[in-house]
């Protein structure tokens, strides 16, 4: 050990303070202005999706629906063709398909627009 060392110590100005390699504080700063921005956009798309509605038909046109970006049933067509009282079952059926495809689109937007947004960057708690 070189003269005036001791164990433990490193040579330098003991009064200079330790700044991490990376840029120091400033840094951090800008990286939270980054994400407070990207917030901000997922805030606004979320409401961009949440205005936008689908469509789904099944049983070619038998039953039609509309889903809205919020995932709510906004409406529901059924052809007279389809009301057969001997057949309830089929209709019910046809019902929750046609819900579910317009439920399944809504997610499928939801998802390319985030994914747009974070860069497909898995982000917990999104969607």
């Amino acid at each position: 050990m070189g003269k005036g060392m001791r164990a433990g110590k490193k040579p330098g100005n003991p009064n200079k303070t330790f700044t991490p390699k990376g840029g120091g504080g400033g840094g951090q700063a800008d990286q939270i202005r980054r994400l407070q921005a990207m917030q901000k956009r997922m805030d606004e798309v979320q409401a961009e999706i949440e205005e936008k509605e689908v469509d789904a038909t099944v049983g070619g046109g038998a039953v039609k629906v509309k889903v809205n970006g919020k995932k709510e049933l906004v409406s529901i067509e059924i052809s007279p063709d389809a009301l057969d009282p001997d057949d309830a079952e089929m209709l019910q059926d046809l019902i929750v398909v046609a819900v579910n495809e317009g439920l399944r689109q809504i997610e499928e937007i939801s998802k390319n627009e985030m994914e747009k947004l974070t860069g497909g960057l898995s982000v917990p708690g999104l969607m």
